[in-house]
Protein backbone atom coordinates (compact mmCIF):
# COMPACT_ATOMS: atom_id res chain seq x y z
CA UNK A 1 0.00 0.00 0.00
CA UNK A 2 2.07 2.70 -1.56
CA UNK A 3 0.96 6.20 -2.70
CA UNK A 4 1.38 7.16 -6.33
CA UNK A 5 2.39 10.10 -7.78
CA UNK A 6 0.97 10.84 -10.89
CA UNK A 7 2.88 13.69 -12.14
CA UNK A 8 6.11 11.49 -11.70
CA UNK A 9 4.73 8.79 -13.43
CA UNK A 10 4.00 10.75 -16.49
CA UNK A 11 7.74 11.49 -16.53
CA UNK A 12 8.71 7.36 -16.80
CA UNK A 13 7.38 7.64 -20.49
CA UNK A 14 6.97 9.23 -24.01
CA UNK A 15 4.97 7.06 -26.14
CA UNK A 16 1.43 8.14 -26.78
CA UNK A 17 -1.94 5.39 -27.03
CA UNK A 18 0.40 3.21 -24.79
CA UNK A 19 -1.52 2.54 -21.72
CA UNK A 20 0.70 1.86 -18.48
CA UNK A 21 -0.67 0.44 -15.15
CA UNK A 22 -0.29 2.47 -11.70
CA UNK A 23 -2.68 0.40 -9.49
CA UNK A 24 -5.48 -1.83 -8.78
CA UNK A 25 -9.06 -1.51 -7.20
CA UNK A 26 -11.23 -4.32 -6.90
CA UNK A 27 -11.14 -5.81 -11.02
CA UNK A 28 -10.24 -2.51 -12.54
CA UNK A 29 -6.87 -1.11 -13.24
CA UNK A 30 -6.06 2.64 -13.04
CA UNK A 31 -3.91 3.13 -15.84
CA UNK A 32 -1.83 6.44 -17.37
CA UNK A 33 -1.82 7.08 -20.86
CA UNK A 34 -0.18 9.78 -23.29
CA UNK A 35 -2.47 10.77 -26.77
CA UNK A 36 -1.45 12.61 -29.36
CA UNK A 37 -3.40 12.90 -32.61
CA UNK A 38 -6.56 10.97 -33.67
CA UNK A 39 -6.47 7.25 -32.08
CA UNK A 40 -9.52 4.48 -33.69
CA UNK A 41 -13.60 4.64 -33.99
CA UNK A 42 -14.32 1.83 -31.48
CA UNK A 43 -16.27 0.89 -28.20
CA UNK A 44 -16.00 -1.63 -25.25
CA UNK A 45 -18.55 -4.50 -25.61
CA UNK A 46 -18.90 -5.53 -21.51
CA UNK A 47 -16.70 -2.71 -20.50
CA UNK A 48 -17.25 1.06 -19.02
CA UNK A 49 -14.58 3.60 -19.44
CA UNK A 50 -13.85 6.34 -17.04
CA UNK A 51 -11.39 9.06 -18.92
CA UNK A 52 -9.97 11.73 -16.50
CA UNK A 53 -7.45 14.72 -18.04
CA UNK A 54 -5.38 15.77 -15.85
CA UNK A 55 -3.12 18.02 -18.41
CA UNK A 56 -4.13 19.02 -21.74
CA UNK A 57 -7.59 19.26 -23.22
CA UNK A 58 -9.03 15.85 -24.71
CA UNK A 59 -12.13 15.64 -27.57
CA UNK A 60 -14.04 12.49 -26.97
CA UNK A 61 -16.06 12.74 -30.51
CA UNK A 62 -19.53 10.24 -30.21
CA UNK A 63 -21.64 9.36 -33.19
CA UNK A 64 -24.30 11.95 -31.90
CA UNK A 65 -22.28 14.47 -30.49
CA UNK A 66 -18.21 15.71 -29.17
CA UNK A 67 -17.23 15.73 -25.74
CA UNK A 68 -14.41 18.54 -24.84
CA UNK A 69 -12.69 17.64 -21.75
CA UNK A 70 -10.42 19.90 -20.23
CA UNK A 71 -7.86 19.49 -17.19
CA UNK A 72 -9.76 18.49 -14.01
CA UNK A 73 -12.63 16.82 -15.72
CA UNK A 74 -14.02 12.97 -16.45
CA UNK A 75 -16.50 11.35 -18.65
CA UNK A 76 -17.39 7.94 -18.14
CA UNK A 77 -18.08 6.20 -21.84
CA UNK A 78 -20.75 3.09 -21.14
CA UNK A 79 -19.83 -0.21 -22.65
CA UNK A 80 -21.26 -0.63 -26.25
CA UNK A 81 -20.85 3.64 -26.82
CA UNK A 82 -18.61 3.68 -30.37
CA UNK A 83 -16.10 6.93 -29.42
CA UNK A 84 -13.13 8.55 -31.09
CA UNK A 85 -10.53 10.21 -28.98
CA UNK A 86 -8.65 13.21 -30.27
CA UNK A 87 -5.79 14.66 -28.76
CA UNK A 88 -4.44 18.28 -31.23
CA UNK A 89 -1.68 18.52 -28.59
CA UNK A 90 -0.43 15.93 -25.99
CA UNK A 91 -2.77 15.61 -23.13
CA UNK A 92 -2.05 13.20 -20.18
CA UNK A 93 -5.31 11.08 -19.23
CA UNK A 94 -6.08 9.01 -16.54
CA UNK A 95 -8.25 5.44 -17.07
CA UNK A 96 -9.85 3.38 -14.92
CA UNK A 97 -11.88 0.53 -16.60
CA UNK A 98 -12.09 -3.02 -16.07
CA UNK A 99 -8.67 -5.66 -16.34
CA UNK A 100 -10.55 -7.08 -18.94
CA UNK A 101 -10.55 -3.61 -21.34
CA UNK A 102 -8.62 -3.53 -24.54
CA UNK A 103 -7.14 -0.41 -25.41
CA UNK A 104 -8.70 -0.79 -29.09
CA UNK A 105 -11.72 -1.92 -27.85
CA UNK A 106 -13.69 -4.46 -30.39
CA UNK A 107 -11.18 -3.87 -33.21
CA UNK A 108 -7.67 -5.46 -33.13
CA UNK A 109 -4.92 -3.81 -35.11
CA UNK A 110 -1.15 -2.36 -35.11
CA UNK A 111 -2.43 0.49 -31.93
CA UNK A 112 -3.56 -2.85 -29.56
CA UNK A 113 -2.05 -3.10 -26.60
CA UNK A 114 -2.59 -6.34 -25.46
CA UNK A 115 0.10 -6.93 -22.43
CA UNK A 116 -0.08 -4.05 -20.10
CA UNK A 117 3.19 -2.29 -18.62
CA UNK A 118 3.46 -1.74 -14.73
CA UNK A 119 4.89 1.16 -13.83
Amino acid sequence: MDKVNIAQKFTLFQDHWNPKIVGEVNDSYIKLVKLKGEFVWHHHEHEDELFLVTKGKLLIKLRDRDIWLNEGEFVVIPKGVEHLPIAQEEVHVVLIEPQSTLNTGNLRNERTVANLERI
